[in-house]
């Protein structure tokens, strides 16, 4: 998958957005919000982090 620089930079920036959105997932459970959907919350907020931790692997690998 060839991306030029601006697309690596969209990237990045959506990356970043996200990381930020499961910050805040992760600090509203530790506060104990929604304890009804803290499992299924905690477990999307794991699967996101790699997930994300993958996609920036991939943008320092190949810019």
């Amino acid at each position: 998958m060839a991306l030029n620089k601006k697309q690596f930079s969209e990237l990045k920036e959506l990356v970043d957005k996200l990381n930020k959105d499961r910050s805040w997932i992760l600090e509203q459970l530790d506060k104990g919000s929604w304890p009804q959907f803290r499992p299924d919350l905690a477990s999307m907020e794991r699967e996101l982090g790699q997930l994300l931790t993958r996609a920036t692997e991939f943008i320092e690998e190949n810019c």
